[in-house]
């Protein structure tokens, strides 16, 4: 009973191998084709799950969009989510999204060297828009942009070569309906205030500014000295907003 199907697979298989190299792929490529849709390599590689690597460019990306997450105080849950659906974008295979992860934490801790990499995207628009588009979203993650995400958008913009009306106008959640800040562009001023130092001030002036007064809020030497937990917690976040500001005065100044 069961020799006719040995027949017919026999029958089969000397079909198959009768049939040229070249055309059996043709054929085979036709019925893949028809069932799974996998008219490309491209798509192919999707399908299996293969993705992208990850580039030099997508590396200083993700380092933007942790310094960007980390900029407010804390990394929030809808900053990671943001940071795996740009992952998503890209089409990352799963040793890029650990090596943009391993990016994006490394930019959290620190905001320097980014001056340089970022001018040399200045030949290279298409690239720089991606950039900054991706990094708008970073900053309205929370529903809401403030003034120092705003600002180093900006900033790492015009380090690009763009105005800052290009910029802006990247920001597809733009205009006050969508929660712009309501003090935009006054980040650096607030940030120079609260060192007490000026636009022009030497570098080595601002430094000496910012730690005498780390120096004097600093939570170990309030609790030192005798302080209530809430001085404490006072000065942490006077402490913090220094810190702040001075690291956005000195990226938009460029020392170290």
């Amino acid at each position: 009973m069961f020799w006719p199907i040995t027949l017919l697979g026999a029958l089969i298989g000397w079909l198959i191998a009768s049939i040229p190299g070249a055309l059996l792929g043709a054929l085979l490529g036709q019925v893949l084709d028809r069932r799974f849709g996998l008219n490309s390599w491209a798509r192919l590689r999707e399908r299996m799950g293969a993705g992208k690597a990850l580039t030099q460019g997508d590396e200083l990306l993700f380092f933007l969009l942790g310094r960007l997450a980390k900029s407010s105080g804390r990394i929030s849950e809808a900053h990671i989510q943001a940071a795996r659906r740009e992952m998503q974008r890209l089409q990352l295979d799963p040793t890029a999204q650990r090596a943009a992860i391993d990016a994006f934490y490394r930019g959290k801790s620190s905001g320097d060297g980014l001056r340089g990499p970022l001018q040399r995207l200045q030949g290279r628009p298409g690239e720089a828009k991606t950039v900054l588009q991706a990094c708008w979203r970073m900053a309205r993650a929370q529903g809401q942009i403030d003034a120092r995400e705003h600002e180093l958008v900006m900033l790492w913009g015009r380090w690009m070569g763009w105005d800052s009306t290009a910029i802006a106008a990247l920001d597809s959640g733009g205009g006050r309906r969508q929660g712009a800040p309501s003090n935009l562009g006054g980040a650096y001023e607030q940030a120079l205030r609260l060192l007490g130092v000026r636009a022009d001030s030497e570098p080595q002036a601002i430094k000496r500014a910012y730690r005498r007064l780390l120096s004097k809020h600093h939570p170990d030497k309030q609790a030192g000295a005798g302080a209530t937990a809430l001085q404490v917690r006072e000065a942490t976040e006077r402490t913090r907003e220094l810190h702040n500001a001075y690291t956005l005065i000195r990226e938009r100044r460029g020392f170290r």
